[in-house]
C-alpha cells in the first residue's frame, strides 16, 4: 500500500491517489483499477479502500483509489457534480497510470453511486488505457434517474442530498498529507462552496445542464466491455436494462436484493462474494485471460419471494434467475384493465369515470427514494391504499413472477394547470397485508417530456403514460396485485402549487405488466453467496410520522457517530442528514422541508467541525431556498455562509 501520491494535471491541480500494488509487480507489471469520488480516500471511506485494495491486489490486480479535485487531499475546487473537468481529470490519470512501470498499461474503473457515474462518464470519452468498467448502483440519465427530480417534481432526495454535498465540498484536507498549505487550501473550498440546493432548483426541467453527463444520450460513446450491477431495494437500477439493451460491446448486468452498496458487503442479504467475481471481470479484460465469465448470461436478477421491507432486516427470500438477453424472449407483457375497483384480464364495458381529488396526503409510507437502512425501506401500505383508487386483482391461482418495469397507461384531465399522478403496484397477501412492489410519479405537465413542460388545459383529457420502476418480484398464489392512484407522492416529491382533481377516464386505463415465464431449468449461479452485512440497529435512524388536525410531520434523526481511525491518528464524527417536513393536508403552499448534517475532523491541535442546513418552502409562483454553511478550527469560526434563493416554477 502506498499512503499517498500527487497526480499532475495539466492546470497545476494534483490528484492524489492511494494505490496497492500486487508485491511482484516491479517484474510482472500488473494492471490497475480506479475508483474515482470525491470520498476522502484517507479517513471516511478509508476501509472501502484498505477492503478492495487488498483483495484486488493479492489477485494481481493493482487499486487507485483517486479523491476528484477539490476533495479529500486532492488540490483545486469541488464545484459541483459530474463537471466535464472531472471526466478529463479522470481520463489523464489513467494515461498517467497506465504509463507507470508497475502496470501494463491496462486500466479499469469501478464504483458504487458517484464512482459509477465517474466510470460511465470517463468511458465515454474513450480513453486508449480503459479496457473495462463496472458501475454499480449508478445512472445513465441524470435528471429522470438520480437523486434531484423524480418524474419531474423535485425529490426531498434532492434536499438531503444538498446538505451531504456540502459536507464533501466543504470539508479539509489533511494537514499529514498536505502540510501547512491545508488550511489555505481549505479556506478556498470553503469561499467556493456554493448554493447547490438552489443550482439545483434552477434546473427544473432537462435541460443541458442535466444532459451533461447523461450517456444515456450517446451508447455509440461507450466502446470498452461493461458490467452494471445494482440493487432491488435501490432507485439506481434504471439503466441497467438500456445498458443491456443499447450498448454494442460486451455487456453484463446483475440486480442483487440489496440497498445501495457493494454486492458484499451487502444489506439485505443474501450477499455475494464479490471479489471473486471482480477478479474474474478484471483478469479477462485487463489481463486478456479465458474466465469464463463472458460464456454465461447476459443478466442475472434475484427473483424476491417478499420484498425487503416485508421482511427487513432479515434476507428476502427468493432466488437467482439468469436471462441470455435483454430484452429477455422470457418476458411478456400482460395487459392488467382498471375498472370497478378490479384489475381485470380483459376490457370491462363501461368502466366509467374516476375522480382523484388530492384534499389528503397519500405517501407516509414511502418516504424515502434510496434508503439507507431498513427503517428507510417502505412501510405496509394499507394507509396510503385507503386514500388512494385501489384496483385488485382477483386472488392469484398460481405464483406470478414480475421482471422489468409496469407501465400505466390512461386519459386524464385536470381542473388545475399543474398537477401530479402517482401510482403504486403492490402485493396484496392472503392476510390482507399491502406491501409495495414498485411504483412510479409524473409532473402531468411533464406528459410530453421532461424538456419542454406545458401547462394543463383545464378540462382537457390527456392520453398519460407512467413508468414504474424496474423491479424483479414473484407474487405468490393466495394474494392480489394492487394498482393505487392518487395525485402526488408527498413528502417523496414536492407537492404541486394548488390542490388538484384528476378526472381519469377508465375506458383505456391499463396497467402493462411485464411477466416472466420461468425457462424449464434455470441457468446456475455461479458466484457464491456470502455473508450479508450486519444491520446494527443502534446506527439506524429513527423515522417519525405524526399526523393531528390536518398537520402532517415526518421527521427522521441519525445518531451521531464516532469512529477512529486508528492508524492515521483521526477521529470521525457526524450527524445526519436529518430531515423535519411538514404540511397541512389540503394546503400543499404550507410544506416546508428542512435538512442539516455535520461533519467532524479530530487530531491533537486539529478540531475541524462542518456544519451545513438546507431548507425549502414555496409560493404559487417561486421556490425559496435557505442555505447555510459553517466551519470551525480549535472551535473558531472560519467560515459562516449564507444564502438566500428565490427561484420562479416552472409548472413545478
Amino acid at each position: 500500500m502506498i499512503e499517498n501520491v500527487f497526480i499532475p494535471m495539466l492546470d497545476g491541480v494534483k490528484l492524489a491517489v492511494q494505490l496497492w500494488l500486487p508485491a511482484d509487480a516491479d517484474r510482472h507489471p500488473a494492471p490497475v483499477v480506479v475508483e474515482y469520488i470525491p470520498y476522502r480516500k484517507r479517513d471516511r471511506y478509508r476501509a472501502y479502500g484498505l477492503y478492495w485494495g487488498r483483495i484486488l491486489a493479492q489477485y494481481g490486480i493493482a487499486f487507485a483509489r483517486l479523491d476528484t479535485r477539490g476533495s479529500g487531499d486532492s488540490t483545486g475546487l469541488l464545484e459541483d457534480e459530474y463537471l466535464p473537468r472531472h471526466h478529463l481529470d479522470a481520463a489523464a490519470a489513467i494515461a498517467w497510470l497506465a504509463a507507470r512501470n508497475w502496470c501494463n498499461g491496462a486500466v479499469g474503473m469501478r464504483g458504487v453511486s458517484w464512482g459509477g457515474f465517474s466510470a460511465l462518464q470517463t468511458a465515454a470519452l474513450a480513453p486508449p488505457a480503459l479496457r473495462a468498467i463496472m458501475p454499480m448502483c449508478a445512472s445513465d440519465m441524470r435528471f429522470t434517474d438520480d437523486a434531484h427530480y423524480i418524474g419531474g417534481a423535485f425529490a426531498l432526495t434532492g434536499l438531503k442530498w444538498a446538505t451531504s454535498m456540502k459536507m464533501v465540498m466543504a470539508a479539509p484536507p489533511d494537514p499529514l498529507i498536505s502540510g501547512e498549505a491545508w488550511q489555505q487550501e481549505w479556506r478556498r473550498r470553503l469561499a467556493a462552496t456554493p448554493a447547490i440546493a438552489a443550482r439545483w432548483l434552477s434546473h427544473q426541467t432537462n435541460d443541458a445542464y442535466w444532459r451533461q453527463g447523461s450517456v444515456g444520450l450517446d451508447w455509440d460513446a461507450i466502446r470498452c466491455p461493461v458490467y452494471v450491477v445494482g440493487g432491488l431495494a435501490d432507485s439506481y437500477g434504471e439503466a441497467i436494462p438500456r445498458l443491456l439493451a443499447s450498448l454494442k460491446g460486451p455487456r453484463k448486468g446483475l440486480y442483487g436484493p440489496w440497498r445501495h452498496g457493494y454486492p458484499s458487503p451487502a444489506a439485505p442479504g443474501p450477499a455475494l462474494d464479490w471479489a471473486w467475481e471482480e477478479v474474474r471481470w478484471w483478469r479477462c479484460w485487463l489481463m486478456g485471460e479465458e474466465t469464463g465469465i463472458m460464456r454465461e448470461p447476459m443478466l442475472r436478477v434475484y427473483m424476491p419471494d417478499a420484498t425487503a421491507a416485508q421482511v427487513a432486516p432479515g434476507p428476502v427470500p427468493g432466488r437467482w434467475t439468469a436471462e441470455t438477453a435483454w430484452p429477455s424472449p422470457n418476458v411478456r407483457r400482460r395487459a392488467l384493465h382498471l375498472a370497478g375497483g378490479v384489475l381485470w384480464d380483459a376490457p370491462q364495458p363501461s368502466p366509467g369515470i374516476l375522480s382523484l381529488p388530492a384534499d389528503g396526503v397519500v405517501g407516509l409510507g414511502k418516504v424515502e427514494w434510496v434508503p439507507f437502512a431498513p427503517t428507510e425501506l417502505p412501510r405496509e401500505q394499507s394507509a396510503d391504499d385507503a386514500r388512494s383508487a385501489v384496483f385488485d386483482s382477483p386472488p392469484l391461482s398460481e405464483t406470478l413472477e414480475m421482471l422489468g418495469a409496469a407501465v400505466l397507461r390512461l386519459k386524464a384531465s385536470s381542473d388545475r394547470p399543474v398537477a401530479q399522478l402517482a401510482v403504486r403496484l403492490c402485493e396484496v397477501t392472503a392476510a390482507g397485508e399491502s406491501w409495495l412492489v414498485a411504483w412510479g410519479v409524473l409532473n402531468l405537465t411533464h406528459r410530453d417530456g421532461h424538456a419542454h413542460p406545458a401547462p394543463l388545459e383545464l378540462g382537457r383529457s390527456y392520453d398519460v403514460e407512467v413508468p414504474l420502476n424496474f423491479t424483479a418480484h414473484r407474487f405468490q398464489a393466495g394474494g392480489r396485485i394492487r394498482v393505487a392512484l392518487s395525485p402526488g407522492l408527498w413528502p417523496l416529491i414536492w407537492p404541486a402549487p394548488r390542490i388538484a382533481t384528476l378526472t381519469v377516464d377508465l375506458a383505456g386505463a391499463v396497467l402493462d405488466l411485464p411477466v416472466r415465464a420461468p425457462p424449464p431449468v434455470e441457468a446456475d449461479m455461479p458466484i457464491p453467496q456470502a455473508p450479508a452485512a450486519r444491520d446494527d440497529p443502534e446506527t439506524w435512524p429513527r423515522l417519525g410520522v405524526s399526523e393531528a388536525d390536518g398537520a402532517v410531520r415526518v421527521t427522521e434523526a441519525w445518531p451521531s457517530s464516532r469512529h477512529e481511525v486508528a492508524d492515521i491518528g483521526v477521529v470521525l464524527t457526524g450527524s445526519g442528514p436529518d430531515i423535519d417536513l411538514s404540511m397541512t393536508s389540503g394546503d400543499p403552499l404550507s410544506c416546508v422541508w428542512r435538512a442539516e448534517q455535520s461533519a467532524g475532523y479530530h487530531r491533537e491541535g486539529w478540531d475541524v467541525m462542518v456544519h451545513a442546513t438546507v431548507s425549502l418552502s414555496a409560493s404559487a409562483e417561486s421556490f425559496s431556498v435557505e442555505e447555510r454553511t459553517q466551519a470551525r478550527l480549535n472551535g473558531e469560526t472560519v467560515a459562516d455562509m449564507r444564502h438566500s434563493t428565490n427561484l420562479p416554477r416552472h409548472l413545478a
